[in-house]
C-alpha cells in the first residue's frame, strides 16, 4: 500500500516534472496509489495550471493514455549568481529555461546595500525584457561567494564579502512577496550541473574561480554538512614540491586556493612575464594555445588534483565536474587534474571515475540558482499549501 505522501500532489508533480512519468497510468505504477487517488490529484494540478494535458501516448493495449506535461510557464523565478567582481541576473520559467539574462561588474566589498540595489535594478531590466511583472515571480534563488546559513539566507563570516556577515539577504527582495532562497555559490553551481532532471549519483562539483570550492552531491542532493560549510576545499593545506610558502587571504599558509585559485594563476602569470592583468586573460591565452599560459593552468590543475585525489579516496564519487571561470581554460586544467587524481587515487575508487569540465561553466550558477528557487517553490509541502489555497 502506498503512503499518502508518496502520491501527494507535490510528489506526482515532481514525477512529471523530472520526466519519470508521463501519464496517469505511469503515476499509478510508480507510486502504487489507486487510480482514483492519482486522477483526483492530477485534476487538482491541472486546475492549478501546474500540469497540462498534451496529445496521446503509445497504447499498450486499450485506449492510448493522455500525455501529462508540466506547465513550466505557470510562473517565473529570478536567479542571481553573485560573484566577487560581477553579478548575473536571469529570469527563468519553472523548468529553469532562461527567458532573459543580464550581467554587470560589481565589487562585492561595496557591501550588501549598494550591491543588492544593483541586483534589484538588473532584476527589473530582465523582467521587462521577458515581458513579465514582479507579481509573476514565484521565488528567487541567489548564490553568493561565501558560507551561508541556508535556513535564514544570512552569510556567515564570509572571507571575501566584507560587511556581509549576518546580513538578511532575503529582506532586500521584500517587494516581490515570494520566498527567497540563498546558498553558497558552489552548492548552487552543483545544482546547475545536476540539471532539471536531477541525478541519483554521488558527484563532486569543483568550482575553480577567484576561490576554489566544492559542491558535494550525495544521492543527487546537495550535502551541506552540520553547519552548511561542507565542501570548503579551498583552505585545505597543500605542500608544494619546491617547498615555497604562500600566505592565503584567510591568514593560513599554502591553502589550495592560494596556490591554484584564479588570483594565484594571475600572480604566477605576471611573475612569469605574461602581459596579462586579469585571470580571464590568462584563461583566454591558455584556451588560444599560448604555451606558457597552458603550463600554468595545467600546473594549477595538478595542484587541485592532489586535493581531489584525497577526496576521491574518502568519498568515492561517480564523477567530478569542474566549473567556474578558470574551467573555461578547458583541456589543460582537466589534464592536470586527471594526471594527479589518477596517479594518487586508490585503484578501486578511480576505476570508473569520470572527470569532466562543465558543458557551460558560465551558466551553471544561474541555472542552479533558478533550480534552487524552483525546488523550494514546488516542494511537496508548498504545492499542498498552494492547492489548499
Amino acid at each position: 500500500m502506498a503512503s499518502s505522501s508518496a502520491a501527494s500532489a507535490g510528489a506526482l508533480l515532481r514525477h512529471v516534472r523530472t520526466g519519470r512519468a508521463r501519464s496517469r497510468a505511469e503515476l499509478v505504477a510508480l507510486t502504487g496509489a489507486s487510480r482514483n487517488t492519482v486522477s483526483a490529484r492530477v485534476d487538482q494540478l491541472i486546475a492549478a495550471n501546474l500540469l497540462a494535458e498534451g496529445g496521446r501516448g503509445w497504447s499498450t493495449g486499450g485506449r492510448p493514455p493522455t500525455i501529462l506535461q508540466f506547465n513550466s510557464r505557470a510562473g517565473c523565478v529570478l536567479a542571481v549568481d553573485l560573484g566577487v567582481t560581477s553579478v548575473d541576473v536571469a529570469v527563468t520559467d519553472l523548468s529553469a529555461q532562461i527567458l532573459a539574462t543580464i550581467g554587470h561588474p560589481i565589487d562585492i566589498a561595496d557591501g550588501p546595500g549598494p550591491v543588492l540595489t544593483e541586483v534589484d535594478r538588473l532584476a527589473q531590466l530582465v523582467l521587462a525584457e521577458a515581458d513579465l511583472e514582479p507579481a509573476d515571480v514565484c521565488a528567487i534563488g541567489i548564490g553568493v561567494p561565501g558560507p551561508v546559513e541556508h535556513s535564514s539566507g544570512r552569510p556567515s563570516h564570509p572571507p571575501i564579502m566584507p560587511g556581509w556577515h549576518d546580513f538578511p539577504i532575503p529582506s532586500a527582495f521584500g517587494r516581490y512577496e515570494c520566498p527567497v532562497y540563498v546558498d553558497n555559490d558552489v552548492n548552487v553551481m552543483a545544482l546547475g550541473e545536476m540539471g532539471a532532471a536531477g541525478s541519483v549519483q554521488d558527484v563532486l562539483v569543483v568550482k575553480v574561480g577567484t576561490g576554489i570550492g566544492c559542491g558535494v552531491i550525495v544521492d543527487g542532493r546537495v550535502y551541506r554538512g552540520a553547519q552548511g560549510s561542507a565542501g570548503d576545499i579551498g583552505h585545505i593545506h597543500v605542500t608544494t614540491p619546491d617547498g615555497r610558502l604562500v600566505t592565503c587571504r584567510c591568514g593560513q599558509e599554502n591553502c589550495l586556493e592560494a596556490l591554484a585559485g584564479g588570483g594565484a594563476l594571475l600572480r604566477d602569470a605576471v611573475a612569469a612575464g605574461l602581459p596579462v592583468s586579469t585571470t580571464r586573460e590568462v584563461v583566454e591565452r591558455a584556451a588560444q594555445g599560448d604555451g606558457a599560459a597552458i603550463e600554468l593552468v595545467r600546473e594549477a590543475g595538478r595542484t587541485i588534483g592532489t586535493v581531489l585525489a584525497a577526496l576521491v579516496n574518502f568519498f568515492n564519487p561517480h564523477r567530478i565536474v569542474v566549473t567556474g571561470g578558470v574551467a573555461q581554460a578547458g583541456v589543460p586544467l582537466l589534464a592536470g587534474i586527471r594526471e594527479s587524481v589518477y596517479r594518487r587515487s586508490m585503484p578501486l575508487a578511480a576505476r570508473a571515475l569520470e572527470i569532466t569540465v562543465s558543458a557551460a561553466p558560465e551558466l551553471s550558477g544561474r541555472v542552479g540558482a533558478a533550480l534552487m528557487a524552483i525546488e523550494g517553490f514546488l516542494d511537496e509541502d508548498s504545492v499542498e499549501q498552494a492547492l489548499a489555497r
